[in-house]
C-alpha cells in the first residue's frame, strides 16, 4: 500500500482518511483508470489527446489533458503511411516510451496496432505486455467489441488495464467498406451489445468512434465505465482528438468532428520563412549568437 496520499486520494480531492472536512483539493500526482471512473460518476468531463513525442506530451500534460493516446494513428501522422494499418509493434513502442517518460500527471494508452492482437488472447496479451515493460504504457487499447471480449479479458486478468474502441475501427476501414458512420438504424443495437461486452470482459473505458449522438448517448447512460467520444456527440464522458487535426498542423478537408484550436501550420511555415529568409541575407547569426 501507498504511504503517498497523493496516491490514495479520490481524483480532485483531500487524501484518503483526512478527518478536515474544509481540507483544500490537491490534484492527484497521476491520474488511473479509477479516476475516470470516478469522474464519469460525479458527472465530469475529461478530455484526451493523441501524442507521440516527448515535447507535446510534457505541453498536453501541463495543460491538464488526462489521456494521452499513443495512437496507431502515428503511422499516418508521424510516419506518413497514408493509413493505421502499415504501423508496427516495434515502431510504436519508442514513441510510447518517450510519451510516458515525459509526462507526471497524465494517463499514458498504448494503442496496439493492426495484427498485433487479433490472432489469439494470448497474441494480445504478449503484445499488450511489451507495450508495458518496453514503452512504459500505463494501460493499452484495442479496437473491436463483441469479438474481442477474449483479449481483453485476457489482458485484465494479467494484470493489463485495457481501453476498448468500438463504432467504426480505422483498423477494420476495409472490412467496413471505408469511412462510415457506424450504429446508425438498425444497427444502433450491435454498438450497444459491443459496449456491454467489452465492460463485462473487463475494459476500463471505451472509444466510440463516427456513432451517431443518439446511440453514443445511450451508450454512456447505459455502462458504468467511462465512454470517449470522437464523433460521437457531446454525451460522452470525455472526447478525443489526433492532436495534428485539433491545433491546426494538418491541412486540407477534415473529418467533420475535428474542431480546429489553432492554426500551427502557419506559425510553423512563417517561422520557417523567416529564419531561411535570415540565413540566406546574412542576418543569421547576430554576433550574440556567436562565440
Amino acid at each position: 500500500m501507498s504511504s503517498n496520499p497523493e496516491e490514495t486520494a479520490p481524483y480532485g480531492g483531500a487524501p484518503t482518511g483526512s478527518t478536515t472536512a474544509t481540507a483544500p483539493k490537491a490534484p492527484i500526482k497521476r491520474i488511473r483508470t479509477q479516476h475516470l471512473r470516478e469522474m464519469k460518476e460525479r458527472g465530469e468531463r475529461f478530455s484526451m489527446l493523441t501524442s507521440y513525442d516527448q515535447l507535446t506530451a510534457q505541453v498536453f500534460d501541463e495543460a491538464g489533458i488526462e489521456v494521452l493516446l499513443v495512437g496507431d494513428s502515428a503511422s499516418n501522422n508521424v510516419l506518413g503511411n497514408t493509413t493505421s494499418l502499415p504501423i508496427t509493434v516495434d515502431e510504436l513502442i519508442p514513441l510510447t516510451r518517450a510519451v510516458s517518460g515525459a509526462v507526471s500527471r497524465a494517463l499514458v494508452v498504448g494503442d496496439l496496432p493492426f495484427g498485433s492482437y487479433q490472432a489469439s488472447p494470448e497474441q494480445g496479451y504478449l503484445t499488450a505486455v511489451r507495450f508495458m515493460k518496453e514503452g512504459g504504457a500505463h494501460c493499452v487499447k484495442l479496437e473491436g467489441g463483441v469479438e474481442m471480449a477474449p483479449q481483453i479479458e485476457r489482458m485484465t486478468r494479467g494484470g493489463i488495464p485495457v481501453m476498448a474502441h468500438i463504432g467504426f475501427t480505422p483498423q477494420s476501414e476495409h472490412a467496413l467498406g471505408g469511412y462510415r458512420v457506424q450504429g446508425r438504424g438498425a444497427t444502433a443495437d450491435r454498438v450497444l451489445r459491443d459496449a456491454q461486452a467489452v465492460q463485462e470482459a473487463g475494459a476500463f473505458a471505451v472509444v466510440m468512434e463516427m456513432v451517431p449522438g443518439d446511440v453514443a448517448a445511450e451508450v454512456t447512460s447505459k455502462l458504468d465505465i467511462p465512454t470517449i467520444g470522437i464523433g460521437a456527440g457531446k454525451e460522452c464522458d470525455g472526447q478525443v482528438l489526433v492532436w495534428q487535426d485539433a491545433f491546426g498542423l494538418r491541412t486540407g478537408r477534415l473529418p467533420r468532428f475535428v474542431k480546429q484550436y489553432a492554426d500551427l501550420r502557419s506559425v510553423l511555415l512563417d517561422a520557417a520563412r523567416a529564419y531561411d529568409s535570415e540565413v540566406k541575407d546574412g542576418s543569421f547569426p547576430a554576433p550574440e549568437h556567436t562565440f
